[in-house]
């Protein structure tokens, strides 16, 4: 499982005790610069997440097959590695996954970037106080469908990524760079394996449209919607997660192959 953007493994905190007290076996990895893994380097951002997708998806596959699960950037980044055909994935199921139809908030990092520009160039940082400030009252709009209060500990998490005026920068500048990445970062054609997409009718990063583009775009895939969903479904709705990832995994586990030795159900790595 892969989590989005500034974001981490804890994220499927509770889909993994869902799969574990149902007897299913999951990881979740934080990837290169989240989490506890190792930062990213500099130069392009996802060309780094392919290769180490395609290094946890080879390493998993000794053990059975590898179904993916991906929110937001994680989404894209699942499907990514279900374009190449070498990597053995069974199966992804794409929760959220920019660049297809996304908000005005992504679309305007993306396009306008003047405001980001002009905020690192302020000559004299903003108080941290007033960073944190700022990122209580907007990172619970973003996650949920319904907003939490600040001390929910799932914002919590989010929000000790923008402790001040310097972090904050440079997780923008990030931002900037990887909108711009997403653009044209599919080729959506060369997706044989099953496919569920699940779009979120509350989600206020990425439009439900953009699921029901990607499921048009990839013929064999299927389509959730759930109008009352938010942009991470896995924190609010984590039993209805866990049901769809285990009939979906079901589904496209090769028949009459038992794998060779199981991780631990409920395991979560950090690996970098």
């Amino acid at each position: 499982m892969f989590h989005g953007y500034c974001d981490s493994a804890d994220t499927w905190q509770r889909l993994l005790r869902e799969l574990a007290a149902a007897r299913h076996s999951a990881i979740a990895v934080d990837l290169p610069g989240f989490g506890e893994a190792d930062p990213l380097r500099p130069g392009p951002i996802l060309p780094q997440l392919d290769a180490f997708v395609a290094a946890v998806v080879r390493e998993q596959s000794a053990y059975g097959d590898v179904v993916l699960v991906g929110n937001s950037l994680g989404g894209t980044i699942s499907l990514r590695a279900a374009q190449r055909p070498r990597l053995p994935v069974a199966g992804v199921v794409s929760i959220a996954a920019p660049g297809l139809s996304d908000s005005w908030l992504i679309r305007t990092v993306r396009r306008y970037p003047f405001p980001l520009r002009m905020y690192a160039s302020l000559p004299l940082p903003i108080p941290g106080a007033l960073v944190r400030t700022v990122a209580d009252n907007v990172v619970p709009l973003l996650m949920y469908a319904t907003p939490r209060a600040r001390d929910d500990e799932d914002v919590l998490r989010f929000t000790a990524l923008f402790p001040d005026y310097k972090s904050t920068r440079a997780r923008l500048a990030q931002a900037r760079q990887l909108a711009g990445e997403l653009t044209d970062c599919y080729e959506l054609d060369r997706i044989q394996a099953p496919l569920l997409v699940v779009a979120c009718g509350k989600d206020r990063l990425v439009r439900a449209d953009s699921g029901k583009m990607l499921h048009t775009l990839v013929p064999h895939s299927r389509l959730l919607l759930r109008e009352d969903w938010g942009h991470c479904p896995q924190l609010d709705h984590a039993p209805e997660i866990q049901q769809l990832v285990t009939y979906f995994a079901a589904s496209c586990t090769r028949a009459g192959e038992e794998p060779i030795t199981k991780p631990e159900a409920g395991e979560r790595s950090a690996a970098s």
